[in-house]
């Protein structure tokens, strides 16, 4: 599958899809408390989502039976929501959500403390973020692919943490997983050539642990095989002649 590079009418649909996003991501953090089923996050993200004349990327997605993914302390990805799952104080809660605007999408995720939490959380949640800095610093044309894989896995790794190797990053658009399939660690070769209008969802996926994970019998849960806590940071980013825009992300909520 080809690389998209997108026209400015389909950079306009992405930043908007980006900006609901954000909203959506800001609104569910201001809702998150213990006491609440992992299955209330997920009807109130819907809600959301809808009210801006959305549709969720993830709801029905090669099955995928809900509209946010919502893991918690050693779910990486991909957790699903029950009604049953109840979220505790000292949790950490990883948030993954996507929306379809005009028919494009936006992809973007959190990790949240909820309450007070271990300092070993709170590095966690935080070096995972930096390493998304680390990695789009590296998100200008010009440059390769890979770069910014590189920078994500070198910045986490140096720090002791193990980064996950079985999911990556990907292309977005009109799909909600285009080419490229964009690692969070050095893959010792350069990858393609960025180009101004490559729209790109980087996210690493970081464990206190080791890098290593396994899926649940759901077949969409993925957890560190260690038990370890993970945290998930994504944003949707817009190649340019310069610095990379992050769709997801205005200024103000850096």
């Amino acid at each position: 599958m080809a690389i998209t590079i997108k026209s400015e009418r389909e950079i306009e649909l992405m930043a908007e899809a980006g900006k609901i996003l954000e909203r959506v991501h800001n609104e569910l953090e201001k809702a998150l408390r213990p006491g609440m089923s992992t299955k209330d996050i997920d009807t109130l993200g819907e809600e959301i989502i809808r009210s801006y004349g959305c549709i969720p990327s993830f709801l029905n997605y090669n099955g995928y039976p809900a509209s946010i993914c919502v893991s918690v302390n050693q779910e990486v990805v991909h957790g699903i929501p029950d009604k049953h799952r109840i979220i505790q104080e000292g949790d950490i809660v990883s948030l993954d959500a996507g929306v379809i605007y005009k028919g494009y999408h936006s992809d973007a995720a959190r990790t949240h403390a909820v309450g007070e939490v271990s300092e070993e959380a709170k590095k966690l949640i935080q070096v995972t973020k930096e390493s998304f800095f680390e990695g789009i610093k590296f998100a200008k044309a010009g440059n390769h692919l890979f770069d910014i894989s590189g920078a994500i896995g070198r910045y986490a790794e140096e720090r002791g943490y193990g980064v996950v190797r079985d999911l990556c990053g990907h292309g977005i658009g009109t799909a909600l997983h285009e080419a490229p399939e964009i690692p969070n660690y050095e893959v010792g070769r350069k990858g393609v050539r960025l180009r101004p209008g490559m729209t790109l969802a980087i996210e690493p996926m970081i464990n206190i642990g080791t890098h290593e994970v396994d899926w649940l019998d759901d077949d969409w849960t993925v957890v560190t095989r260690d038990g370890s806590l993970s945290a998930h940071y994504e944003n949707t980013i817009l190649i340019t002649e310069g610095e990379p825009r992050i769709l997801s992300l205005t200024c103000e909520n850096e």
